[in-house]
């Protein structure tokens, strides 16, 4: 928590100097690092100064505010705050009516001015050179003669009273394989912030061109080289030409002074678990990494080796690729608007053909993305509407869901109906969907046609949402996700060799359609409920909270109640179940209307995994 300097009546000479002084010596001190560190100045009237106080507090990641002046008693800290003889001297920008209309090397014709006016000391104490130097890169600008460029973003500050603007952010091109080693050692100097705020395309920041920064020079990324981004304290810039005040002062971009302030958010010596950062690519185009602590990432992988196990003996074992729980599910908590589809028509010779392995893990990720507030709607087939919706119905009115949800279909026909069933008015620029999920949904093989398990052929059951998949793969922003266990189900056509290979009947069942993420468990329904498992991780690691909300706006809590509430249980699985078989839909592998799935009754197996999952993701580290 800020705090507010109490300070002396008398002005002593260094300070003087810095508001007042006529010929300035200026330091750019964009590359420079020791004991003392570099704050930029704000200063406003004295009416403005709670509001922006809290506008701060409400930003912390560019904005970290050190501490603020009194009116009438312009002075920087007492003895022991800052060092009256290694100050560095700032310039200003003279703000009026929100329009900057010029710089100043002093402030003397305004001194009657400041007394009603009060500074705020901005943090800028993480040193990106420093954090270069311990990842061993080289620096920019060792000899610290350019300022590095800023951009304005099109992401929004939380506003307040009259303060808004968007976040503004430095840029520096970044070695692939140096990602993490920088982004740790980021993290380890910096603390919030030292941790990036995007890893990828420019254009998912609103920044069109790296070429015309908002401040500073350019910076040109070179081929090979990933563009990583920081919250920048220029972001107060936007926020006092927002406010429009009559008068206001800003230190002009690189020159500030030099304090040893320490924010109270200061990094610990050395990061715990928790805030160890990893770095993981979620996708090519447009070009997007994500990161998540250590201590997050290793419990989804733990999630991953739960739901791997092989109850019917199928060798799954032999599908499964490291992390594709992990990174389907950073994708997913980037995601705004979600489609799912689910449906496997085993059971050809009953109605309806439905398997009860699908639909629950369906609805359980349904019921976290609702938690999370993102948009989402299932996709099924035709046939199945009525089916899905009275599924639906049940959920919501046993509360399994919180509100109804859109059932859509989609009858294909050609490549352009799916890219304008995807995005808005047909255009590739808009999707509607950013990321699809499908879960137990038949999958279509090389020959076209659709296989259960069986090797019997159920095409005339299946409608082409394949080709929303492979659509997909040619629209930026869309990613997809596939959860199977046997790998005939749709998006499985990323382990499609090895389902050949090692698969009863695998030459001629597998799916050779391909999502980006193959999620494989020993039943299909547990990969849906370890994805909204892991999405609740996720949102409750401050590292992947911090990066998903950009470093602005509030935290919400680790566990907070909502989301616990949204996890899988055992009961909400339970009443799934009897809504399916209320509904005659039976088990994949007996074909039994009754409380099991795959064949394996749901206490005695299925029970007791969504409570280990459970336990397992709201487990304290």
């Amino acid at each position: 928590m800020p705090f507010t300097l109490h300070l002396r009546s008398r002005l002593p000479s260094a300070i003087r100097s810095l508001i007042l002084q006529k010929k300035p010596n200026i330091r750019n001190i964009s590359s420079m690092a020791g004991e003392l560190r570099p704050a930029s100045l704000v200063v406003l009237p004295r009416s403005l100064a709670p509001a922006f106080e809290r506008f701060c507090q409400a930003n912390t990641g560019p904005l970290p505010l050190l501490g603020q002046s009194e009116p009438e008693k312009w002075m920087l800290p007492p003895q022991g705050a800052i060092s009256e003889t290694r100050m560095g001297h700032p310039q200003f920008w003279k703000y009026e009516f929100g329009a900057c209309t010029g710089s100043l090397a002093s402030l003397e014709q305004y001194s009657e001015q400041l007394k009603d006016m009060v500074a705020f000391f901005l943090g800028c104490s993480f040193s990106l050179e420093e954090a270069l130097e311990k990842a061993g890169l080289p620096r920019r600008d060792p000899a610290g003669h350019s300022q590095a460029g800023a951009y304005k973003t099109t992401v929004p500050c939380v506003t307040h009273a009259g303060f808004c603007c968007p976040l503004v952010v430095t840029m520096r091109p970044i070695p692939k394989d140096k990602l993490e080693g920088l982004v740790r050692a980021c993290c380890s100097l910096g603390g919030e912030q030292g941790q990036p705020v995007h890893i990828g395309d420019p254009e998912l920041l609103g920044i069109k061109e790296l070429s015309k920064p908002a401040y500073g020079d350019a910076m040109v990324c070179p081929p090979g080289e990933v563009p990583v981004f920081w919250p920048s304290p220029l972001t107060s810039l936007g926020a006092v030409s927002s406010c429009e005040t009559p008068l206001a002062f800003a230190s002009i971009p690189g020159c500030t002074v030099m304090t040893d302030l320490k924010d109270a958010k200061a990094p610990p010596g050395c990061l715990t678990p928790e805030r160890i950062p990893e770095v993981h690519h979620i996708s090519q185009d447009p070009l997007h990494y994500s990161i998540a602590s250590v201590s997050a990432s290793q419990k989804i992988r733990e999630l991953e080796s739960i739901i791997g196990i092989d109850p019917g003996n199928r060798g799954i074992g032999h599908l499964l690729c490291k992390d594709e729980l992990l990174k389907a599910s950073l994708s997913l908590s980037h995601a705004r608007s979600v489609l799912i589809t689910t449906g496997f028509p085993t059971h050809f010779n009953h109605e309806p053909p439905e398997e009860t392995d699908g639909p629950p893990g369906a609805i359980a990720l349904v019921a976290f993305l609702q938690a999370l507030e993102k948009e989402v709607a299932i996709i099924v087939d035709q046939r199945a509407w009525n089916l899905h919706q009275k599924i639906v119905e049940d959920a919501v009115e046993q509360g399994v869901l919180k509100t109804q949800i859109p059932i859509l279909t989609y009858q294909g026909g050609s490549v352009e109906a799916a890219q304008a069933f995807l995005c808005k008015d047909g255009d590739p620029q808009t999707p509607r969907f950013d990321h699809l999920v499908a879960i137990e949904r038949a999958g279509r093989a090389a020959d076209g046609n659709y296989y259960n398990a069986r090797k019997m052929n159920i095409k005339h059951l299946v409608d082409p949402i394949d080709d929303l998949f492979l659509a997909a793969k040619k629209i930026p922003g869309i990613s997809s996700t596939g959860v199977g266990d046997g790998g005939n189900e749709l998006g499985m056509g990323k382990v499609k060799e090895a389902v050949r290979r090692h698969i009863r009947h695998g030459d001629v069942i597998a799916c050779d359609v391909e999502a980006d993420f193959a999620v494989i468990a020993g039943v299909s329904n547990w990969g849906g409920y370890a994805l909204a498992c892991a999405l609740y991780i996720l949102y409750s690691c401050a590292v992947h909270s911090q990066y998903l909300r950009k470093a602005v706006g509030p935290s919400r809590a680790p566990g907070d109640q909502a989301w616990t509430q949204a996890l899988p249980s055992v009961i909400k699985e339970e009443k799934m179940l009897g809504i399916l078989v209320q509904h005659k839909v039976r088990s994949g592998v007996s074909g039994i209307v009754g409380m099991e799935v795959d064949g394996l009754p749901f206490h005695n197996t299925h029970a007791k995994m969504i409570q280990k999952l459970v336990d397992v993701t709201t487990a304290q580290v």
